[in-house]
């Protein structure tokens, strides 16, 4: 009895390894239109105010490859881009998005706290306007775009899906939320719109890598966006003072998450991963080594200079 259910796991072992080295055998790889190696976060949150115009256009003219950015929409039910409901900390306003008419919406301050590195305050240029998604997409055509549906709710995922379906966007734009709840409802609105992990997702994506079932479970998401754990411990860019348990519980999430087999498994599937946010050279080595197909950054200068230091990095 012992023998033969050495053997059965000895061969479920052996058949996961197989199917997770060579996915093809049992799934059809997704055929994404474009490849990113160079995402700007918010437009390059850290070289021009967040999710304006002119940080979209720096980006672009730099040569990024996507641009990542958050939507609201307001009471008039126009889609704004803003990664805050909320416009305290960007306006300095105790006001909504969702509650004010797009053209009541304040300026942005003239200066935004870098959110990965708070310690930071970006100056901004005149330009303090809170855009359009339209305008986004009138000026940017060609250009992919990461999209963070940031709120729950119907008509804002129907107006976005209208607008990437308006402007022929389907295959160069991508969306969804951490919250599951919010990826379920973008893939029911418009199941032809690449989708992104939520953290349910990721967390079963996990489950069935280690339990060596996922080379056999077919997925629906066509990129996974993950946070680099590490980045959390940099002591320079971080206001938070983490005690030892915490710190060992990050390290853990780390190994856990930063698997080059997993991601490896996931590219041969035509699944892309994107790893945030990296402002470095440091670890925009330690995410390209670990075979991410992408790196967000709010950086996309430093980004840009380093893969052209770096051409092994540009194509994959």
């Amino acid at each position: 009895m012992a023998m033969v259910l050495m053997a059965i796991v000895g061969g479920y072992v052996l058949t996961s390894l197989l199917f997770l080295k060579y996915p093809g055998l049992l799934h059809k790889k997704k055929n994404v239109k474009f490849c990113a190696r160079h995402i700007s976060h918010r437009g390059g949150a850290g070289e021009n105010l967040e999710n304006t115009m002119t940080a979209f256009k720096h980006a672009n003219h730099l040569g990024t490859q996507m641009l990542e950015l958050d939507c609201h929409l307001t009471l008039d039910g126009q889609v704004v881009v803003s990664h805050d409901n909320s416009l305290l900390r960007i306006c300095g306003c105790e006001m909504l998005i969702s509650q004010t008419d797009y053209k009541d919406l304040p300026l942005l301050k003239p200066e935004l706290p870098l959110d990965f590195n708070p310690n930071l305050m970006i100056v901004g240029s005149t330009d303090r306007r809170i855009p359009l998604l339209e305008e986004v997409f009138q000026t940017f055509p060609n250009l992919p775009i990461n999209i963070d549906i940031k709120i729950n709710d119907d008509n804002l995922i129907e107006k976005v899906s209208s607008l990437i379906q308006k402007y022929r966007r389907e295959e160069i734009t991508v969306w969804g939320n951490k919250q599951q709840i919010i990826s379920a409802k973008c893939y029911k609105c418009n199941p032809s719109i690449p989708l992104i992990f939520s953290m349910r997702r990721v967390l079963i994506l996990l489950a069935l890598y280690y339990s060596g079932l996922l080379p056999f479970v077919p997925l629906r998401e066509t990129f996974l966006e993950i946070v680099m754990p590490s980045i959390i411990l940099d002591e320079t860019k971080s206001l938070m003072d983490f005690s030892r348990k915490k710190r060992l519980f990050i390290k853990f999430c780390d190994i856990l998450l930063m698997r080059p087999t997993l991601f490896k498994h996931l590219e041969n599937r035509g699944i892309q991963v994107y790893l945030w946010v990296l402002n470095d050279e440091e670890e925009f080595s330690r995410g390209f080594s670990l075979g991410a197909t992408g790196i967000m950054t709010d950086y996309p200068t430093k980004l840009q200079e380093f893969l052209q230091k770096n051409p092994q990095y540009q194509n994959r």
